[in-house]
């Protein structure tokens, strides 16, 4: 694995860190406080995330190894060696994937081992992490009640983290309360978003595939937020949800790692075995309306599925959860 070497702070307005990389190098425990200050966490969130960071370095300890040397196989014996419950092993596992990433943020070179450990399933556990578009999760409804109850949760103090807070949950908002990809929200139009009609468009290179789909109300409420904290930091370009106020586009996995931490902060991971991905979340806005009656045709056409089956078929899964759900 490549080394961690010292590297110049890459200046910028939306930067949550602003640690050196030699930091984490010569005290990767103090550098993470230093880091965990800045993510707004509850403080009891806070305290799980550092006891866990601590227990994690404190192995690579044992082993001789540093945060520079550390690779796929070694975060995997990690994760064997933890006496915890599977969702509890996910929560390591992210963790360190997000200190990666941000370390990879001033090092592009800088592998994240944490990710080639995600594929591979724990020895004697059969533990694995589920695929981050894992085509048939869904939310349970006091899931959804939570995360949806985290839209109206107090702000962050500063402004930066205010505008990735917003952003993130207007994120939440196209995925569980609209039923977009992915792909989708990463394109998406800031002026789609603003809609008099209520309506969200959601365009495809296919015009034939272009279609409308109606926001839930905690949606709405989640996009008129974002949009004026958008305009009060003078938010560049026509993204939605660009990657920050120069309005450069968010990466796929910026977008995934915005809604893993929504979901902790609604206290979801803590029940959950498989990870609620965007994919998760635009299931269960399909589940919501098959709850209330609606059609497979009108599901088919609000997601954007071009083959009537497709919308069929997530039913009959969806109706499987359910009684998979029962008799738990």
């Amino acid at each position: 694995m490549t080394p961690l070497s010292p590297a110049r702070p890459v200046p910028s307005a939306t930067d949550l860190f602003d640690q050196r990389n030699d930091d984490w190098a010569r005290d990767p425990r103090r550098a993470f406080d230093a880091w965990l200050v800045k993510q707004a966490f509850r403080r009891s969130s806070a305290e799980v995330y550092q006891a866990q960071w601590n227990h994690f370095v404190d192995w690579l300890d044992l082993q001789r190894r540093t945060l520079g040397n550390t690779d796929s196989g070694l975060v995997g014996q990690f994760l064997d060696s933890l006496s915890t419950r599977k969702q509890q092993r996910t929560r390591y596992l992210r963790l360190i994937e997000r200190v990666y990433d941000h370390l990879a943020k001033q090092q592009p070179e800088l592998p994240n081992p944490a990710r080639g450990a995600a594929v591979k399933p724990a020895p004697d556990t059969g533990w694995q992490m589920a695929h981050a578009n894992e085509p048939t999760g869904f939310l349970a409804p006091d899931e959804r009640n939570a995360l949806e109850a985290r839209m109206r949760a107090p702000l962050p103090r500063s402004p930066g983290a205010r505008w990735r807070e917003l952003r993130d949950r207007a994120l939440v908002g196209v995925f569980l309360g609209a039923g977009l990809k992915t792909g989708e929200a990463q394109t998406l139009p800031e002026r789609y978003l603003s809609r008099a009609d209520g309506w969200l468009l959601v365009d495809n290179v296919d015009p034939r595939l272009t279609r409308r789909t109606r926001p839930e109300p905690f949606a709405k409420a989640a996009f008129d937020a974002w949009l004026r904290v958008r305009a009060e930091m003078a938010t560049r370009g026509a993204l939605a949800f660009p990657s920050g106020v120069d309005g450069r586009p968010m990466h796929k996995a910026t977008v995934l790692r915005a809604i893993d931490a929504q979901v902790e902060e609604a206290g979801l991971t803590g029940s959950r075995t498989k990870r609620a991905s965007p994919q998760t979340l635009r299931n269960s806005f399909a589940a919501r309306l098959f709850e209330v009656g609606e059609s497979p045709e009108l599901v088919a056409e609000w997601l954007g599925m071009e083959q009537l089956e497709s919308a069929v078929r997530l039913q009959t899964q969806w109706r499987a959860w359910q009684r998979n759900e029962a008799n738990e």
